[in-house]
């Protein structure tokens, strides 16, 4: 996602149809916004989401249109950094919350580039994150993975609140379109089959009481963009997280990635992703998705099809049969990867938060 990008062009909230661009206006009053993910395609929403957040002391007779921002994390990772870690101190993976505190910082402060400095070199060291290294030591300090992740993020001065989805010491659990379980988020992420359902191990992983109440209060809530099952779904399975959603009276809405991904979700249309992610929540979740409508340049889908990539197709009609209404429209930023226009994309968001939809309580 291109936090730099500016670009715009203006449109009213859509109705049943399909509908271009919704750009932010002045905030009736300031959102209480959620955002439920991982992953790079959450830490870079929140890069995005940051830059309308309130700022401590701020007058409130000019306020910005985000009053509080909280993101929801998974915490399922076992590679890399946070996967030893996990493994050496049976703790949980910090390297998606770290992400998060970092986007949600201020990036030219030198506590963020302390954070997300990797070591090079050294006997046990190389490869690790000093951000998670950060975070294992509060976790012993603490005893606590999400005080340690609070203490943390109090460091940074993050604009926002940060939470892992559950306490809970959960392992991914996939069973493959040939029957077979193949267990550890990089296991399934290297395997070359189909994913058929996601599971969590325990299946009672339950949610944080802050995290719950966080969603019951908010006026808007995010899911995506991120990998469809190890980012977006993993949440989703913890237990609280569906029917509390279900239940929610803000206004909830799916940002669709904008290429499908090798073993997640190969040819598969946006309506796929809304269907596959209702499967597992047994519930409909989503009140809009935006969707990207335009076209990359053929060296773009070219670069894509050698990993069997493509860009995602935007099958509205199959979506708005979901009960979903669609954001349609220019969403996508084109560099040596496409990313999301982060302007583009919150200005969508804090348009869709400002319409103040409420559902039954």
């Amino acid at each position: 996602m291109n936090s730099d990008s500016s670009s715009h062009s203006g449109a009213s909230i859509p109705g049943p149809s399909p509908s271009p661009f919704v750009q932010a206006e002045a905030p009736v009053h300031p959102l209480r916004v959620v955002a439920i993910g991982g992953g790079t395609g959450l830490s870079t929403l929140l890069r995005g989401l940051r830059r309308h957040v309130s700022a401590p002391g701020q007058s409130a007779l000019n306020p910005s249109p985000i009053a509080d921002l909280a993101a929801v994390v998974t915490v399922t990772d076992d590679g890399g950094s946070s996967g030893r870690l996990r493994k050496d101190f049976n703790m949980l993976p910090p390297g998606d919350l770290r992400n998060c505190m970092v986007a949600l910082s201020e990036e030219e402060d030198l506590l963020v580039q302390l954070f997300a400095h990797r070591f090079r070199s050294g006997d046990g060291l190389g490869g690790h994150n000093f951000g998670n290294l950060f975070v294992a030591a509060l976790t012993e300090i603490t005893g606590d993975f999400a005080h340690a992740i609070q203490l943390a993020s109090k460091i940074l001065a993050t604009r926002g609140h940060i939470y892992p989805v559950t306490n809970a010491n959960a392992t991914l659990v996939a069973r493959m379109d040939d029957g077979s379980l193949v267990r550890g988020e990089t296991n399934i992420t290297a395997s070359r089959l189909r994913i058929a359902e996601l599971m969590l191990d325990p299946p009672d992983a339950a949610a944080l009481p802050e995290t719950l109440e966080a969603i019951e209060r908010a006026d808007l809530i995010t899911v995506g963009p991120g990998s469809l099952y190890t980012s977006l779904i993993t949440n989703l399975l913890v237990q609280g997280i569906p029917s509390t959603l279900a239940g929610a009276r803000g206004v909830r809405v799916y940002v669709c990635n904008l290429m499908t991904q090798a073993n997640e979700s190969l040819g598969m249309t946006a309506s796929d992703h809304i269907a596959r992610i209702y499967d597992h929540t047994r519930a409909p979740i989503f009140d809009y998705a935006i969707i990207n409508t335009a076209p990359f340049s053929p060296q773009i889908v070219a670069r894509y099809a050698a990993e069997r990539a493509a860009p995602i197709e935007a099958d509205i009609r199959r979506i708005e049969a979901l009960g979903v209404r669609c954001i349609a429209g220019d969403f996508a930023s084109e560099e040596t990867v496409v990313r999301h226009a982060a302007a583009r994309v919150t200005g969508a968001l804090l348009a869709l938060g400002n319409t103040s939809l409420r559902r039954p309580a």
